[in-house]
């Protein structure tokens, strides 16, 4: 259940990067970000129901509301035209989190690759707080791009790999990953740091974004 939810975590995260990068209207957005919330919500509530008191399994998922309650925050507030500096200020608790997470996905769970992926996460949720919380409006582009690369490399990919049965070695995938994302976003830094910031699809208050 929660790889499907991983799933639409990727699409979200596309969606979210396009509005960034003022492809998508902010409204649009955030009716899925709406649905895609409401799931990050209702699938780790049902799994650690099931889990049944076991701790470690609880764990595992109890991430997952970090970026339900992400993405319920971003929709509300793109069509109530809210200020970002609230989903801004909870996304750098978000990328804390994540790290924390990460440390548990290497060292408890010995998941390597979802290791990395939370990584990613930290990463891009940092982002979302220089963006949103501090308003350092020259990182949009780049953070549309980071969000819309990670939507498929840390959500579609790895969920229709685990959907399907192909998701195997683990410490080679986690490795690339790694790879990947120190190149490909450390090449997109000087290709966007100059770009004009796009031309916003909502409200200005409204241009907020995403994550998991």
């Amino acid at each position: 259940m929660g790889n499907v939810g991983l799933l639409f975590v990727g699409a979200v995260l596309f969606i979210n990067g396009m509005l960034l990068l003022g492809k998508v209207d902010g409204k649009a957005a955030a009716v899925f970000n709406l649905f895609v919330g409401a799931l990050q919500v209702l699938t780790p509530t049902y799994l650690i129901i099931a889990a049944a008191g076991d701790p470690i399994k609880i764990l595992a998922v109890s991430g997952i509301y970090l970026f339900g309650f992400t993405y319920l925050y971003v929709g509300i507030g793109l069509l109530a035209d809210l200020d970002t500096t609230g989903v801004g200020y909870y996304s750098l608790f978000v990328a804390v989190a994540a790290l924390g997470y990460s440390f548990v996905n290497f060292h408890v769970l010995k998941d390597y690759p979802f290791g990395v992926i939370w990584l990613y996460w930290a990463f891009l949720w940092f982002l979302f707080f220089l963006l949103l919380g501090l308003k350092w409006d020259s990182l949009t582009t780049y953070t549309g791009y980071v969000t819309a690369i990670e939507g498929w490399v840390t959500g579609a990919i790895p969920a229709a790999l685990l959907l399907s049965g192909y998701w195997k070695h683990p410490t080679e995938t986690a490795i690339a990953l790694a790879v990947f994302g120190v190149v490909v976003f450390a090449a997109l830094w000087p290709l966007t740091r100059n770009s004009r910031k796009p031309a916003p699809a909502a409200p200005e208050a409204g241009s907020v974004s995403a994550p998991t």
